[in-house]
């Protein structure tokens, strides 16, 4: 027997979770847009293997697309080609951008160029909006994404400074206002944030240095 495809796998687990996602079920929709994000990984990394930077750029914009067309799908049109038709045109608008030419006539897999689904008209306020999101550096767009469109939350965690109870790498940034200051081992709470921070992540510091002035000083170190 011929193993399916795996769009057909794709399909076959996507469709009831869509499906309860559009009758108001969030954790379905969590669910749905947590697989459609993979699947939109491995259909653009194949198409832009010479812009590997800009893919996860890419699947947050059309994720975002997903969400603001979502009451647009068609229930008779399967899951994965609207969501790779909403892809390709976003791959599209970025070849553009970039004055690119290749692979704009590619078909959507499985599926022949005529039997693509069609794919609303953006309206101008959608199209502000992902304006607006594109503008923004990747990790407030990603924050944007995790918490609007994938229903995370950020909760307080209290914990020792000199000791987080986070592992290794796990942010992409971090900030600390009036706080280092405080810490008894300045030394141990700078490791301590290097080593929860991921490669390449940025640590941004709020503090206050000691004033020249001696009158100034003088208040500054009283306080």
């Amino acid at each position: 027997m011929t193993p399916k495809p795996p769009f057909d796998d794709f399909e076959a687990g996507i469709q009831p979770l869509w499906a309860r996602a559009q009758a108001g079920d969030e954790d379905a929709y969590r669910e749905s847009l947590g697989r459609i994000a993979g699947r939109l990984r491995s259909f653009l990394r194949r198409r832009m293997q010479s812009l590997p930077d800009d893919v996860e750029d890419l699947v947050q914009e059309t994720l975002l697309a997903i969400h603001l067309q979502r009451g647009t799908h068609d229930p008779g049109v399967p899951v994965g080609a609207w969501v790779l038709a909403i892809a390709r045109h976003k791959l599209i608008d970025l070849w553009r951008r970039r004055g690119r030419r290749e692979a704009l006539q590619d078909p959507l897999d499985g599926l022949a160029e005529g039997e693509q689904p069609a794919v609303p008209e953006e309206q101008p306020v959608q199209r502000d909006l992902e304006t607006l999101l594109a503008g923004l550096p990747e990790a407030q767009r990603r924050a944007i994404a995790l918490i609007k469109l994938e229903g995370l939350s950020v909760a307080p965690v209290c914990g020792d400074s000199l000791r987080l109870p986070f592992s290794d790498g796990t942010f992409q940034g971090a900030t600390v206002g009036f706080g280092v200051r405080n810490l008894s081992d300045l030394a141990a709470g700078l490791r301590e944030f290097h080593r929860v921070l991921a490669p390449g992540a940025r640590l941004v510091v709020l503090e206050f240095t000691t004033p020249p002035n001696a009158l100034v000083r003088a208040g500054y170190l009283f306080y």
